[in-house]
């Protein structure tokens, strides 16, 4: 239905002036001018009806729902449950089974009420903290032997103001103790922390009306999957918030962690990117404008940052980052310097490389092509150039290219692909199967469409790995998947992002809804959403998949299956795994940067494990250090491995180093020079195969 068809339907079956709108609060309530609006309502009808006709499934919006909005309301709102009490939880109960009917009706008001609420709440918490630093932090104890519960999902709710105290009082210890390890000067710990929740306050005087509303209906759009989302007509415009700060910006995809702004991903390219100093999960502390005073966003919502973020192209913003490869309690930040530009498309291009490899006593030349998004120039391909740029166009010169210097094979690297054009996506399979279906789209309705190769012939037919991670995603899955349900390719590194979902954007009446209505399918059946692609060789994890990916996301779609749309046919790969398997374990048990890659990665997660710190200066001080000292004995196990000087302390740019860091040389890259051996190992098994 057309937007202003559905809006005047709905207008017409309840009456304009019929609409329920929240009831008016006494004089005493700071907030009474927050309500509602007709506007508002409308929307909101909109939005249930789309859900309910277009979402693609369907569930009903019944009790059960109900349950889920209001869960995802709280958690939305008092993520570490330090606002609301145990009373205010009781009241709100109440709603619990009826933001079914509350929703469909139009009634806003519970929505408004519990976020006032949480105003009020904070409100007092921030001046219970400022008077606490009023009173001077040489005050605080730090010699009692007390801890704090930092993992407070599922902490009871306070009994009462007084155990928010009591709370609140630990985590300003915690603040201060961490900017104390950190190597900040009391003074000016005092002046930043002051400083901050003064900023807080001012900013919740600033809340309006449609700050509520987006984050009432967002709690309900996503009940249904985390990529679906209302956006207000301020955000609508801005809507790559939710995918990339691509035009001028710092090319991040940004999302918020409790009181932080976490980096998802970075957009191949970008500035963010080509910096080289910000990674996935680092958090976003501070942000300025050039050599303007650095702002603290701690606790700004999302799209607060992004303004901040988001300036003229050339203009520099300076972001306060705290590395993601920092332990779970070190506030140790720095300072990086972008200069803001758009994304070219020239720069995401394609670019080829030899790998040159000693495998079992013999010289090879891999052929590698490094794929950092799949690209297409919309607009000359529409404006019929026959110029265009384009992904699978690249690609397929670049392999004439390798052809000519004679490759043994080729490795496709797509390695922190997000994504992008899904007809490159399929255009490219084509490049490697002689026609055929290359991706299914299953639609709300139930309707399968089939995107396929129509070209008969394959371009490149010799041997192929295909190296994925983590932050490999979308349209890099759909051909990674295609390429293991087709046996093209050894598949090889680690579980892809498992973005398997289509999104469209409708319109309302005041804003915009994103909505998912579709799921990616591949020619097995398999869907690639929530678990993605799973490598036939597994590397290990260069990031926690607990954090970083669809599977992280609440409330995600399930992975399932449909009927495949090609015949299973006698997979040539299988027979070797295993063999391929015990030659990669053994290859890479000593392999410096595989061993390191394991070690942090376990390190992280036992870190990532512990729910409370200690607010003892001394304790936390030796854990500290005791950590920093297991860092550094990992990093010079490395570094020992490898012929280079051990360090005596790990400085950040160390840790940052190895092993994201651009390589000089591609042999140098130890999980590529791997995957190069992996198919030699395959092409060695198949010949002495063949002789047999």
């Amino acid at each position: 239905m057309k937007r202003s068809l559905l809006c005047a339907t709905l207008a017409f079956a309840l009456g304009l002036g019929a609409l329920p709108l929240a009831a008016k609060t006494t004089q005493s309530d700071p907030w009474e001018y927050l309500q509602p609006d007709r506007e508002q309502v409308i929307a909101s009808l909109n939005v249930v009806e789309l859900l309910k006709r277009h979402h693609y499934n369907k569930p009903p919006l019944d009790d059960e729902r109900s349950v889920k909005i209001y869960q995802g309301y709280l958690k939305m709102l008092d993520p570490a449950r330090s606002y609301f009490t145990a009373g205010d939880i009781a009241q709100f109960d109440r709603w619990r089974e009826q933001f079914d009917d509350l929703l469909k009706s139009g009634n806003l008001e519970p929505g408004f009420v519990i976020y006032k609420r949480q105003l009020e709440r904070l409100q007092g918490r921030l001046q219970f903290a400022l008077d606490l630093l009023d009173r001077g932090i040489d005050k605080l104890d730090f010699s009692l032997d007390e801890s704090l519960l930092i993992d407070r999902e599922n902490a009871p709710w306070a009994k009462d103001v007084a155990e928010l105290d009591d709370l609140w009082r630990k985590r300003v210890k915690d603040e201060v103790l961490r900017l104390k390890l950190a190597g900040k000067e009391p003074k000016a710990i005092q002046e930043l922390l002051t400083k901050r929740y003064k900023n807080q306050l001012a900013r919740l005087q600033q809340t309006r009306g449609e700050d509520i509303f987006q984050a009432y209906i967002n709690a309900f759009a996503s009940s249904y999957d985390p990529h679906t989302t209302y956006l207000s007509p301020d955000n609508a415009e801005n809507f790559d918030i939710n995918m990339s700060l691509s035009l001028e910006g710092i090319g991040a995809v940004l999302q918020t962690d409790n009181e932080y702004v976490k980096v998802v991903r970075l957009v191949p390219a970008g500035p963010a990117e080509k910096s080289k100093q910000i990674a996935p999960a680092d958090k976003i502390v501070g942000v300025a404008q050039g050599d303007d005073e650095m702002v603290d966003v701690i606790g700004w919502r999302l799209d607060e940052v992004v303004k901040l973020i988001r300036g003229p192209k050339g203009s520099q913003v300076r972001l306060e980052v705290i590395p993601a490869s920092n332990a779970p309690n070190d506030q140790t930040s720095k300072v990086v310097n972008i200069t803001r530009e758009a994304v070219k498309l020239e720069e995401q291009a394609a670019k080829k490389s030899v790998l040159q490899l000693n495998h079992e006593g013999r010289d090879y030349k891999l052929g590698v092509i490094e794929i950092p998004a799949f690209y297409l120039d919309f607009k000359a391909f529409r404006a019929g150039d026959p110029n265009y740029k384009s992904t699978t166009r690249d690609v397929k010169r670049l392999l004439s290219e390798l052809e000519k210097e004679q490759v043994d094979g080729v490795v496709i690297d797509l390695r922190n692909n997000g994504g992008g054009s899904l007809q490159e996506a399929t255009e490219l399979t084509g490049l490697f199967i002689d026609q055929g279906p290359t991706v299914l789209v299953r639609n709300s309705d139930g309707r399968v469409d089939v995107l396929a190769d129509e070209n008969s012939g394959t371009y490149y037919t010799g041997p192929m790995a295909v190296l994925v991670n983590r932050l490999s995603a979308s349209a890099s899955e759909i051909f990674a998947g295609a390429m293991q349900d087709y046996h093209r390719a050894l598949i090889l590194g680690g579980q892809t992002f498992g973005k398997g979902t289509v999104q469209t954007i409708q319109p309302l009446n005041h804003g915009e809804l994103k909505l998912t209505l579709a799921k990616f399918y591949r020619v097995s059946g398999q869907s690639t959403q929530h678990q993605g692609v799973i490598p036939d060789i597994q590397y290990p994890d260069v990031m926690d998949t607990k954090e970083i990916g669809e599977s992280a996301l609440p409330e995600a779609l399930p992975w399932d299956s449909i009927r495949p749309a090609i015949k299973p046919e006698l997979d040539p790969i299988m027979p070797f795994l295993a063999e391929l398997q015990a030659r990669y374990a053994n290859r890479t048990a000593k392999n410096p940067d595989f061993t390191f890659t394991r070690e942090r990665l376990a390190l992280a997660k036992k870190l990532m494990g512990e729910t409370t710190v200690s607010l003892n200066e001394a304790k936390r001080r030796a854990q500290q250090n005791d950590i920093e000292a297991q860092q550094l004995v990992i990093e010079n196990n490395r570094r020992k491995a490898k012929g280079q000087a051990p360090l005596t302390e790990l400085k950040t740019e160390d840790e940052d180093a190895l092993p994201d860091e651009e390589k000089t040389k591609v042999q140098d890259d130890a999980f590529l020079a791997e995957s190069g051996h992996i198919l030699l190992d395959y092409l060695g098994l198949n010949a002495s195969l063949a002789k047999q």
